[in-house]
């Protein structure tokens, strides 16, 4: 005997035997149970679910010999008969060869006769929306009205092509797609029945590309024994399938994770060996990701369809949720992305180091691989380490300074700012200029800093009175002025003062002073110079700049409903940790700054900004200040993006008010019955 497929060999033969669509199945067994059988009965789904399957069941089920029943015995006449295809009064008909009306008219013109052996005479069409409209109309006064002795069984994979008319005379049952695990226990029997050795990973990769179908299912398992030789193993069914394996992917997601950059370059490269489809690769990538973010929202809902359940919560538990979907969302924007990019592999990668360079959680392994890369000679003790840590900010900048020959005298300023700043222009040595002070000393009110402008002075006047001058002498004259004058600027600045001014001169200076642009940034405000003695350390009704160490130069103060606010745009902050900081409300103690964080923000705030944001603040009150993050707002709490939109709703209801009290709008609106369009209305000026 010849060799029969997996399909037709395991097709069920009654309602046990099915596997799935068991809303199907409770329907019509207790239909057949309670003897209420209608006329016509159609079955959707798509391929491969068993909607012809199910027909030739139920066919069984009305003609037994046993009678009417939902378990037919498989023994007798009708049952035997409709199983080997030879049974006379089951006519299965395929529609798509047969649409003409002639056909269709010739079909029913039996339909009056009575069956031949059986109980009914059944019609089962298959694909009938391919039947054209002549036929379908052919059909539609049998279909509604029948011979007691005839029974409709339409199978139809696409039944939005069929006429409301014929649907409305059928019973409709629509068949679902197999679930993955479904399909691999059902394999799992078969294979063991068949004696056929087997991978489970095999099985769920010729699971998920059946795509629901349970023919699907057994014919690729045909195919696969066929070319692993009697074994199903999973790197075989890779092949055959041309598909990724899945623990590949896996591996691309734990360097990611890991923050590897070279170990998933690796991985992909691998990867390329097998000429995959790189838009597969994001889309299997794409999906782990979504079954992640569902088991971190829902912890125990993932199901095992793909076969990964436990990886999946592994992951779950260890990546955040803003980078599960960071990188869900760059996947799924590269994965469209592939059809512009000059090579595919090329864009899978550019995904992958974009999902690295944009990750909201801070990288976990990079400095243990630096450490790792470095000679054991050049190796830092910990205590060196931690101290490098505490003063980051003065490392970062000695580290971006080129590096200056060690000599008797240090280089001129103007030298170094000139390789800093990559210019190619010779500055000649200033002479007497190493007996400058540093310039870190121009920026604290001293003695000594009037003692060094002077000495500039007196060095600038020494250089005039010269007569042989160096090849480059005027650019060393223009650079050593430049550096006098700014010397004498920062060292009078500590005995900054206002003179006294009669009243005359304040009205003028006062009429003379131009008035405030609309288009001016919102939070500035002109700074008054006041004379006085040296101020207490700020606090947040008063905005100035200055500590105790600072300049004596104050600036009004302002309400506590806006000091905050105010204070949070002047602090030189910029970006994303402007805009944190703009979501945090500042409470400030003798010795602490407490900052409430919004808790939608408090996951963006990392170490980085946490340092600026330290900085800033440390700058403003002084650093003797402890400044600590806590999340969660009080309800009396209002950050600075709180009170900008406050302020701008209510500016933007008094420019309303305004408008609608204004005499010239009231005369128009009643001399010509004006409308005001409230949508166009911009509040104007500035929010404090």
């Amino acid at each position: 005997m010849s060799y029969q497929v997996l399909a037709r060999k395991w097709r069920p033969q009654n309602f046990k035997q099915m596997v799935g669509q068991e809303h199907v199945l409770k329907a019509l067994i207790h239909a057949l149970e309670s003897q209420r059988l209608h006329h016509a009965y159609l079955f959707t789904g798509t391929r491969g679910v068993g909607k012809t399957t199910i027909g030739r069941i139920l066919a069984k089920c009305l003609s037994c010999n046993s009678g009417i029943t939902s378990e037919p015995c498989g023994q007798c006449s009708a049952c035997t008969g409709i199983s080997e295809g030879r049974y006379v009064d089951l006519i299965e008909i395929d529609a798509a060869s047969r649409t003409k009306v002639e056909d269709m008219r010739e079909l029913l013109e039996n339909v009056q006769y009575a069956p031949s052996e059986g109980r009914f005479k059944i019609y089962l069409i298959d694909e009938v929306h391919m039947l054209s409209q002549s036929s379908f109309n052919a059909l539609l006064k049998t279909l509604e009205e029948p011979p007691e002795h005839v029974k409709f069984l339409f199978a139809t994979t696409d039944p939005q092509k069929l006429p409301v008319t014929i649907l409305s005379r059928c019973l409709q049952f629509n068949l679902k797609n197999m679930s993955p695990e479904r399909i691999v226990a059902h394999l799992q029997h078969i294979l063991g029945e068949e004696q056929v050795a087997y991978e489970d990973p095999a099985l769920w990769a010729l699971a998920r590309a059946a795509d629901g179908s349970m023919r699907d299912a057994l014919s690729l398992t045909d195919q696969a024994i066929a070319y692993g030789q009697h074994r199903l193993e999973e790197a075989g069914v890779s092949a055959m399938l041309g598909t990724v394996d899945q623990k590949r992917i896996y591996r691309i997601l734990e360097a990611l994770v890991a923050n590897r950059a070279s170990q998933m370059l690796d991985e992909v490269a691998a990867l390329a060996e097998f000429s995959p489809d790189y838009s597969a690769v994001l889309a299997s990538l794409i999906s782990i990701l979504h079954r992640i973010a569902i088991e971190q929202a829902v912890p125990g809902v993932t199901d095992n369809a793909m076969g990964d359940q436990a990886l999946v919560q592994a992951y779950a538990r260890q990546m955040t949720a803003e980078d599960v979907q960071l990188y869900y969302q760059i996947a799924l924007v590269s994965r469209k992305d592939l059809a512009i990019t000059p090579d595919q592999r090329s864009g899978l990668e550019m995904a992958l180091l974009r999902m690295l360079a944009f990750r909201l959680g801070e990288p976990g392994t990079v400095e243990g691989e630096l450490e790792a890369a470095q000679p054991a000679e050049e190796a830092k003790p910990a205590s060196a380490n931690q101290e490098g840590l505490n003063s980051s900010s003065s490392n970062e900048s000695e580290s971006k300074l080129p590096e200056v020959p060690e000599s008797s005298a240090p280089a001129p300023i103007a030298e170094v700012a000139s390789a800093v700043d990559g210019s190619d222009m010779p500055v000649a040595s200033t002479p007497g200029y190493q007996d400058a002070p540093p310039i870190e000393a121009y920026g604290e009110p001293s003695a000594y800093a009037d003692e060094a402008s002077e000495e500039h002075h007196e060095e600038l006047k020494k250089k005039t009175d010269l007569d042989a001058q160096p090849p480059h002498a005027s650019e060393s004259e223009a650079a050593f002025d430049s550096l006098s004058r700014a010397a004498s600027s920062l060292s009078s600045a500590s005995e900054l003062r206002v003179p006294e001014r009669n009243e005359a001169e304040i009205s003028e200076s006062e009429t003379l002073k131009p008035e405030t642009s609309p288009t001016d940034l919102p939070l500035q405000s002109a700074p008054t110079v006041t004379a006085g003695d040296q101020t207490p350390a700020p606090s947040l009704s008063d905005t100035s700049e200055q500590n105790a160490h600072s300049q004596e130069i104050d600036k009004p103060e302002m309400s506590a409903e806006n000091a905050w606010p105010l204070l949070a745009a002047q602090l030189g902050l910029s970006g994303m940790t402007l805009n944190l900081l703009l979501n945090m409300f500042l409470e400030q103690r003798e010795s602490e700054l407490l900052l409430h964080v919004e808790p939608g923000h408090y996951r963006l705030l990392n170490q980085n900004h946490e340092k600026r944001i330290i900085e800033g603040l440390q700058a403003h009150f002084g650093a003797h200040f402890i400044v600590r993050f806590q999340e969660g707002l009080a309800a009396d709490h209002e950050t600075p993006m709180m009170w900008r939109e406050r302020r701008a709703a209510e500016m933007l209801e008094d420019a309303k008010a305004a408008i609608q009290q204004d005499p010239n709008i009231q005369q128009l609106v009643k001399e010509f019955d004006a409308i005001v369009l409230e949508d166009s209305i911009e509040a104007l000026g500035e929010l404090a």
